[in-house]
């Protein structure tokens, strides 16, 4: 049965929606942004990059291809809430199991469906993400509006100890395509630590489709562990919440310069940056979606990428041996840096999409190289 409960979204400069209860009903605060994606809303939703956030989906119809259990980021939905414009309840697909509004409630998520959603990402555009609640519980604005001063603003949040994992793990352990690999008897060449600060499952798909053995470490994981494992590199995933607040990430980071490879995506791209000794700062209202295009400065190509992040590097801010090799062609902010005198670069794009374009995938292949080359240069001294 349709769930038609009322629900209210409040924003904390006092903008109000009303629609209707959306998948769980309850109550949630989180950060609200928006995606201009047109597809992979199940890949958005189990991103952890998404942590605390409540994210409004540009496109009018959601579901259409209903879910399933195969298009997953992580091991649960991540985002704090979910708003649309319109619901499907009848999927089309050969894969799906369920529709999107079933998802929502079976894992307790609270969202909101009929309002405009156009309105919504007009006003964040102009006035920036903030703070918001969805509830179909609470219809008192001025009790809604308390909850949301009492809430944590985005800047200065710590989320990579939220979502990470506990306890290290091998990828390989629980991945079909590693069973398949073995049994062609295909081989490993590379043996990789992956700092899980909000990974995503494609970077670990993709790692080992480049004959990676990926072992995905705790963000808290200290440098000396970590080099202990005597990895040929080094992995600094995507995540959550504000770079300059993950200070155990930058200061392991810090020690791990020059003794090992390293390549950053995302999160991982700002914690390598802050390492390195470049500031940080807060977007207006981020980066989200599938279709923003990012110059490769080193080979004048354009990249159509997939993106999802609200903080930037600052690049007048990188040191004199940090080199800008990628930058976002809507507001030339930085979306990649090399190192030139270490073995260390990263984007703050995701070159693994899932969803949107396969353009950037070449990165990997690029970090294959780099671990390459500091085997045979280490192997020479």
């Amino acid at each position: 049965m349709q769930n038609s409960a009322t629900a209210i979204l409040l924003l904390l400069d006092g903008r109000f929606f009303i629609g209707k209860s959306f998948g769980a009903e309850g109550e949630s605060i989180g950060e609200v942004c928006f995606n201009t994606g047109m597809t992979g809303y199940q890949e958005i939703l189990t991103d952890p990059s998404y942590c605390k956030q409540i994210v409004t989906m540009t496109s009018p119809h959601i579901g259409n291809y209903g879910v399933n259990p195969e298009d997953i980021e992580s091991d649960r939905i991540q985002v704090a809430g979910f708003v649309i414009k319109e619901e499907t309840n009848i999927p089309s697909n050969w894969q799906s199991t369920q529709s999107i509004g079933e998802y929502l409630r079976e894992n307790s998520i609270v969202g909101i469906k009929g309002i405009d959603t156009r309105a919504l990402t007009r006003h964040i555009r102009d006035n920036g993400a903030m703070n918001g609640v969805i509830s179909t519980i609470d219809s008192d604005m001025d009790s809604l509006k308390q909850k949301l001063e009492n809430a944590p603003s985005m800047s200065g949040l710590d989320l990579a100890k939220v979502v990470t994992c506990e306890n290290p793990y091998s990828w390989s352990s629980i991945s079909l395509a590693a069973a398949s690999r073995q049994s062609a008897n295909q081989s490993i060449n590379f043996k990789i630590a992956v700092i899980d600060f909000g990974i995503k499952y494609n970077i670990l798909r993709l790692l080992e489709s480049h004959g990676c053995d990926a072992t995905v470490f705790p963000a808290q994981t200290s440098s000396k562990d970590l080099l202990d494992f005597n990895p040929d590199g080094i992995f600094l995933s995507n995540g959550p919440g504000d770079p300059a607040a993950v200070t155990y990430g930058i200061a392991a980071v810090t020690d791990l310069l020059g003794k090992t490879p390293i390549f950053g995506i995302c999160l991982g791209h700002q914690i390598l940056a802050l390492a390195l000794g470049a500031k940080t700062f807060k977007l207006k209202f981020g980066h989200r979606g599938i279709n923003h295009p990012v110059k490769n400065l080193e080979t004048e190509k354009v990249e159509i990428t997939s993106q999802n992040h609200g903080f930037a590097v600052d690049l007048t801010s990188l040191p004199d041996n940090v080199i800008p090799t990628h930058v976002n062609l809507n507001d030339n902010t930085s979306e990649g840096i090399r190192c030139k005198d270490i073995p260390a670069f990263s984007v703050q794009y995701h070159p693994e999409a899932s969803p949107g374009p396969h353009d950037s995938r070449y990165l990997f292949q690029q970090f294959i190289e780099l671990m390459g080359s500091h085997r045979a240069t280490e192997k020479n001294k």
